[in-house]
This record gives structure tokens, sequence and C-alpha cells, in this order.
């Protein structure tokens, strides 16, 4: 069995972890919540799987739906 190594530091991983948690609570006080493809996207971003230029690059229209 082999051991995997994290690609970020955890204190780096805790500071990502913060700045998306800000974020969603952002945009659920502004009556929209993040679809499940960016929400596995930022998830991709904390655990250091993209950097910020990558997942912030990649915003689109459809990144933010209205809440039902």
């Amino acid at each position: 069995m082999g051991t995997s190594t994290p690609s970020i530091a955890a204190e780096e991983r805790a500071k990502r972890q913060k700045w998306i948690d800000f974020a969603r609570g952002s945009i659920g006080l502004e009556g929209f919540k993040i679809t499940p493809e960016h929400e596995a996207r930022a998830e991709r971003f904390v655990n250091g799987d993209m950097d910020l230029q990558e997942f912030v690059g990649a915003r689109t229209r459809k990144s933010i739906a209205p809440k039902p």
C-alpha cells in the first residue's frame, strides 16, 4: 500500500478552505448557491489540485445558480 502526499501544506489548505467558506457564505447571502460542478472545483482548489488562477479563470455564468 502506498501513501499519498498532500499536494499542499496543511496551513495553505486551511487558508484555502477559509476563502471558500467565506465565498460560499457571501454567495448565499446574495440569494444564490454554488452549482455542484463548482463545489467540486472548489474542493479541488482546497485540496491543492489546482491553483487560484486555474480556479478563478474557469468562472462562467453557470457557476452560480439562483436558489430554488
